[in-house]
């Protein structure tokens, strides 16, 4: 059987805050994440060699082995970047049923891709674009970085095993790394107070979604192997106003 899969609706670098106003979400092709970055596409690309070696996810709540992950925390104000000190990962369960309700402690991410021009250059851009759209007079945002990769080699990987979801942020933004030797995969948002909807494939290495979290729910489907072992890595980086989420749980 054919596995059909649907292109995404890609938007220009240069509509994507109209886009995001209009719609609550935007996708670019590669090219154009590198324009709206300010960076080159060549620079995002000489980050994807960290994603072969990401630790475990050891907080799994179905069992799995299929999910490795590093994280990282970050407050953007202006143009100044802060790593603050390594801090565990918390989401409600309001916005997350299957993890929800849990500190949970990843693997940092590398000081050497921290430090690349492009890292910067990704962060300042999702700063930016969440400050132009959704809060023009806030300075300071909070913004969370998860590096993952999800791995067929126990038969199917599950990109959001808690299903679809919002993640309790202003703006979320979903880069694929890499896709190798899978099928499936495919990407479904969701307007939160609406019956709209679009389903599409991120197939090109460093195209990326971007949503706006209390307009749109988002999951992606399981992957399965093809043509031998496979997996996908994406980078997501959630922006949010105020706080990181679990400032106030102890």
């Amino acid at each position: 059987m054919a596995h059909i899969t649907f292109s995404p609706p890609y938007t220009p670098a240069c509509h994507v805050e109209q886009q995001l106003r209009d719609r609550g979400y935007a996708i670019l092709r590669p090219h154009d994440t590198a324009e709206w970055a300010g960076c080159t596409l060549e620079q995002l690309q000489a980050l994807a060699h960290d994603w072969g070696d990401l630790p475990p996810d050891e907080h799994l709540k179905d069992g799995g082995r299929y999910r490795c992950r590093r994280h990282a925390c970050f407050v953007a104000e202006g143009a100044a970047l802060e790593q603050v000190p390594h801090r565990a990962h918390y989401q409600p369960i309001e916005y997350n049923a299957l993890h929800g309700g849990m500190l949970r402690w990843f693997g940092p991410m590398q000081a050497a891709t921290v430090a690349q021009p492009a890292w910067q250059a990704l962060l300042r851009a999702v700063a930016g674009v969440t400050r132009a759209v959704l809060a023009p007079g806030e300075e300071r945002w909070f913004v969370e970085a998860h590096q993952f990769r999800i791995d067929t080699e126990g038969g199917i990987g599950r990109p959001t095993p808690e299903g679809a979801h919002r993640d309790g942020v202003d703006l979320v933004a979903v880069f694929l790394v890499a896709r190798e030797n899978i099928k499936g995969g495919e990407t479904r948002i969701f307007e939160a107070h609406g019956p709209g909807g679009q389903r599409f494939t991120l197939s090109e290495p460093w195209s990326v979604m971007l949503l706006d979290d209390a307009r749109m729910i988002h999951e992606t489907t399981p992957i399965q192997p093809e043509g031998g072992h496979g997996w996908r890595d994406t980078l997501v980086l959630t922006c949010r106003r105020g706080a990181f989420l679990g400032d106030d749980v102890s």
